[in-house]
């Protein structure tokens, strides 16, 4: 399994397919030391045959973009639009990974996207878990999709 590659996959195709953005990839990094600036997160579980967490980590210049993007209107705060944008961005990811999964056997099951917005916050939890983190970049700024997940069994 690439996992760090397979969120490459699943994040380019959503925006080149959806938002007609082609990302600047960043390298993907296991384990802690790679963070974004975020104002909003959005984020949803993951179960069956693994369990965990996907997340997008935003600034909100960039989650503005991306909303301006996917809805052809422009943005210029961190309204209901944007959690539900990000949210659907976060979904996509997350189906695409999904597919990815299978192709290595691997059931997995996706929860309703959450979205946290504000200043300063932290998402931690899931002790033992592994963690691939991809930094990408776009005109108005980077983002992260993190992917955290404990393979059941």
């Amino acid at each position: 399994m690439d996992i760090g590659q397979d969120i490459v996959n699943a994040a380019t195709d959503v925006f080149s397919t959806m938002l007609m953005i082609d990302l600047v990839v960043g390298e993907p990094v296991e384990g802690a030391g790679v963070e974004v600036t975020s104002n909003i997160c959005s984020m949803l579980g993951l179960g069956g045959d693994i369990r965990g967490m996907l997340a997008v980590h935003c600034p909100a210049a960039v989650a503005m973009a991306i909303t301006s993007g996917f809805l052809g209107m422009d943005v210029d705060t961190l309204n209901e639009d944007v959690k539900d944008a990000i949210g659907e961005i976060a979904n996509m990811i997350a189906g695409n990974l999904k597919i990815a999964f299978a192709g290595y056997g691997v059931k997995v099951e996706l929860a309703i996207p959450t979205s946290v917005v504000g200043e300063s916050y932290r998402v931690g939890g899931m002790l033992g878990a592994r963690r691939v983190a991809v930094p990408f970049g776009m005109e108005s700024g980077q983002f992260l999709v993190e992917l955290k997940y404990i393979v059941n069994g």
